[in-house]
């Protein structure tokens, strides 16, 4: 089981583009290691059609991937479009010796996805 201390679900976000081949080759793997972890939210937010919700944050690299717990993130940056690098990254993000980026337009980010989520 995936969650914090506190027993919130870690949210992992893939931040990608409809034009970009490596996300439309990438969602399949997404999705399959979002299977593997159950007890996490997996979300797809295209950074086009969602820019209200990303605002600030500026992607370059596809994939990136962002990863919380609750309002905290814990994790935001490219990632290698493999599995392994997914699951790795999600496990050494669950934790709770993790600690949470200081980055306010990434913490704002993480806020409207927790009400987004409802959480």
């Amino acid at each position: 089981m995936i969650v914090t201390p506190a027993s919130t679900p870690l949210v992992v976000a893939c931040l990608c583009a409809q034009w970009c081949s490596s996300c439309r080759e990438y969602r399949a793997t997404f999705d399959e290691v979002a299977q593997r972890f159950p007890d996490a939210r997996f979300l797809w937010i295209d950074i086009e059609d969602d820019a209200t919700l990303v605002d600030d944050i500026e992607v370059e690299t596809f994939p990136t991937v962002l990863i919380a717990a609750g309002v905290e993130p814990r994790f935001l940056g490219p990632v290698a479009p493999h599995a392994e690098s997914l699951v790795a990254l999600v496990r050494a993000h669950a934790g709770d010796a993790v600690r949470a980026l200081p980055d306010a337009h990434v913490r704002a980010l993480v806020g409207r996805l927790a009400a987004m989520l409802g959480a």
